[in-house]
């Protein structure tokens, strides 16, 4: 649907699912950024986003797991899809208010 007011055109979408839904849920991510909040697939282990680098033709993230700033960082390599970021064995867990 598209409403338009005072001449420039805004998008205006609807989600015809229920909040619980794994459409929902999985919200890829444009851009990763220092601050976010990710899990860990398969665990309830969240990973704060520390510091995002380039090193030759990739890019990486380095991950902290939240609450335990003892344990060592790991990092991530971020894969690009398109428009969008994901890092591997991980998702966006802020959209999903899981963290």
């Amino acid at each position: 649907m598209w409403r338009v007011w005072s001449g420039e055109s805004t998008q205006v979408s609807h989600v015809d699912a229920r909040r619980e839904s794994d459409y929902i849920r999985n919200v890829p991510v444009r851009k990763i950024q220092v601050g976010q909040v990710w899990k860990k697939e398969g665990s309830d282990d969240s990973f704060l986003i520390t510091k995002i680098y380039s090193e030759a033709l990739a890019t990486y993230a380095v991950l902290r797991k939240a609450g335990s700033e003892t344990e060592p960082p790991i990092r991530i390599k971020v894969t690009n899809s398109g428009p969008t970021q994901t890092l591997a064995g991980f998702t966006y867990a802020q959209e999903s208010d899981s963290f």
